[in-house]
């Protein structure tokens, strides 16, 4: 019998691994946002130096994961695995960020969800005993999301007040399965659920669903409560989404006072125009690693509940009148010195 699912979803790590390393860069908006001063590195503008923005996303990526190479002191054939994943047709700013690295790779698409899927399958690979090191890595950038899904820019469409706004930025973690840091100690992997929401520019409320079910699951198969953790961060329900998330929990008679999404995090929502919120790879990513794990390591919290939602649509599938599938994965953080009881 395998002693370390404790349900349906959820697995408790028996070897959890650490993380030792991370970095989050951003573009000139996410600057002047809340979190600016906390990014390892920004750009004075969205190309980063590159011809066009799928290149600079790229780019991002690239220096994403070599700062926290550097910081883990890690050279990048150590890893044993990278995960990661972006917005873009066939992972394209991944594939070409990793291309002339020569290390194992396994592409992911979860949309807004996959640095929460990376981060629980790398966890996975090395407490199963497959490697030492593995690398957690997304990205997202507003110009090439607006082309892909959207209007081009040069169109100057109106944004409805439920729209998010994608976030430019990526964020890379490197996990150790014998290093001290914060640690992943459970994974509880969500499942597809779609509640029949057909409007793209309403995304939180098609992925709130999947973060009440998975967070739910969470609780009912750990036997934790939210009060067992200091912070539950969904990534990137928005405004909306966030408030359905607490709603459906309220009904339930459960109350979430430490519930925030890292979509609110990112922007100043009086002073910035992003409507309901951040949104993309790279919002749940970069807060990540620029906002949890440092404040973890500075002991602000020792136990947060990563919960990455993404909204599983295409261009096609808007376009031929389809539902937008929900999922969220919820990933356990611990801090070093964590001292909570389960």
């Amino acid at each position: 019998m395998n002693q370390k699912r404790l349900g349906r979803q959820t697995v408790a790590l028996e070897r959890p691994p650490a993380l030792i390393g991370w970095a989050a860069v951003a573009g000139q908006k996410e600057r002047k946002g809340p979190l600016g001063a906390l990014f390892s590195a920004t750009s004075e503008d969205d190309t980063f130096g590159e011809s066009s923005w799928e290149k600079a996303e790229s780019a991002m990526q690239r220096l994403a994961l070599s700062t926290a190479l550097d910081r883990a002191g890690l050279a990048g054939s150590a890893l044993d695995y990278v995960l990661a994943g972006d917005l873009l047709n066939q992972c394209i700013s991944s594939t070409f960020a990793l291309r002339g690295r020569e290390v194992p790779f396994f592409g992911l698409y979860g949309a807004c969800s996959t640095m929460a899927e990376s981060l629980s399958l790398a966890a996975l690979l090395l407490d199963g005993g497959f490697g030492r090191y593995a690398a957690a890595l997304t990205s997202s950038h507003f110009c090439s999301a607006e082309r892909q899904y959207r209007t081009p820019l040069e169109y100057g469409g109106q944004r409805t007040p439920t729209a998010q706004w994608t976030v430019t930025g990526s964020g890379a973690v490197i996990l150790d399965a014998q290093g001290t840091g914060p640690r992943v100690t459970h994974v509880t992997t969500g499942k597809i659920v779609d509640k029949g929401i057909r409007d793209p520019a309403n995304m939180g409320a098609a992925m709130a669903p999947a973060a009440y079910d998975t967070i739910r699951a969470h609780f009912s198969e750990t036997g934790r409560k939210p009060s067992d953790y200091d912070l539950i961060a969904t990534g990137d329900l928005g405004e909306l989404g966030k408030e359905i998330v607490a709603d459906f929990f309220h009904r339930d008679g459960v109350e979430l006072p430490n519930l925030t999404d890292c979509g609110l995090l990112i922007y100043d929502m009086e002073q910035q125009d992003v409507h309901c919120g951040g949104s993309g790879c790279g919002c749940s990513a970069a807060v990540l690693s620029a906002l949890f794990l440092p404040g973890m390591m500075e002991g602000r919290w020792k136990r947060i509940l990563f919960c990455g939602t993404g909204a599983l649509l295409s261009p096609t599938s808007t376009q031929q009148g389809e539902t937008i599938p929900g999922i969220c994965h919820a990933v356990a953080l611990e801090a070093p010195a964590a001292t909570k009881e389960d």
